[in-house]
C-alpha cells in the first residue's frame, strides 16, 4: 500500500472530545477500500486515553489503532493505513506534491481551526490541512466545540471562503438515533459525504414520514 499509485485520504485527529467520530470515519474508509494517512495530535492522545482507556503510541500505532477499532492487528484492512507522527514535518502530507486526495480533521478543536486558518503549521495536522487548502483539495473540519467564540466563528468563515467544508458534530435524530453509535455514525457519515466517499454509515431520507431513515 505504499507504492507509487497510492492516493490516500489524510485523517487528522485533534484533541477535542469525539474519538468515536474519528474511529467511525476511519473504519468506514478502510471498509470501503480507501487508503488512509493518519495523524494524531499530541493533545488527541490524552483525549483518546480518557475516552477509551487506550494509550495511543507512535511505536505501536497499528496495535493501538486495531484495539480502538476492535479489530485484530493482523487485519489486512490496516495495511491501507500509513501513520505519520504529529511532529514529522518531513512527512508526505506536509508537501503539496504528495498525492493526497483530501483531508478530514475529525474532531477539530478551536485551536486547530485557529492554526489552520492563519497557516500556523504548529504540527503536521495543521500543516497538512493548510497544504490541502492551498492545493484546492477537499478539506472537511468536523468542529466539536460548544459554544463557539466570535474569533472561532470568524476563523471558520475564513476557512469556508477558502474552500473548506465546516461540518459541526451535529447528529440528526431523524436518522433513527436510538443508540449513541447511530448518532456517531450519522456525523461520520456526513463527513464522508462531504469528501465524496461512498459508505453505509447512515440510512438516508427517503421522503416517507414515520419510517426510520438517515
Amino acid at each position: 500500500m505504499t507504492g507509487e499509485g497510492r492516493r490516500p485520504w489524510v485523517v487528522g485527529i485533534s484533541g477535542a472530545s469525539g474519538t468515536p467520530y474519528a474511529l467511525a470515519a476511519i473504519g468506514a474508509l478502510l471498509d470501503g477500500g480507501e487508503e488512509v494517512d493518519l495523524v494524531v495530535s499530541r493533545a488527541a492522545r490524552l483525549t483518546i486515553l480518557d475516552e477509551t482507556g487506550i494509550s495511543f503510541r507512535d511505536s505501536h500505532w497499528r496495535e493501538d489503532l486495531a484495539a480502538l477499532l476492535d479489530w485484530k492487528p493482523s487485519d489486512p484492512r490496516l495495511d491501507a493505513v500509513r501513520y505519520w507522527t504529529a511532529g514529522d514535518f518531513a512527512a508526505g502530507p506536509s508537501s503539496g506534491s504528495y498525492p493526497a486526495r483530501g483531508m478530514l480533521v475529525i474532531p477539530a478543536t478551536a485551536a486547530a481551526v485557529a492554526g489552520i486558518s492563519i497557516g500556523l503549521s504548529k504540527d503536521l495536522l495543521q500543516r497538512a490541512a493548510s497544504v490541502n487548502l492551498k492545493e484546492r483539495r477537499p478539506l472537511v473540519l468536523v468542529v466539536r466545540e460548544a459554544p463557539l467564540a466570535s474569533t472561532t466563528l470568524e476563523q471558520l468563515l475564513t476557512l469556508s471562503r477558502e474552500g473548506a467544508v465546516i461540518l459541526p458534530a451535529s447528529p440528526g435524530f431523524y436518522a433513527g438515533g436510538q443508540s449513541v453509535q447511530r448518532l456517531v455514525d450519522f456525523v461520520a457519515g456526513k463527513a464522508l459525504d462531504a469528501l465524496g466517499v461512498e459508505h453505509s454509515l447512515l440510512r438516508r431520507w427517503n421522503g416517507q414520514l414515520g419510517e426510520q431513515r438517515g
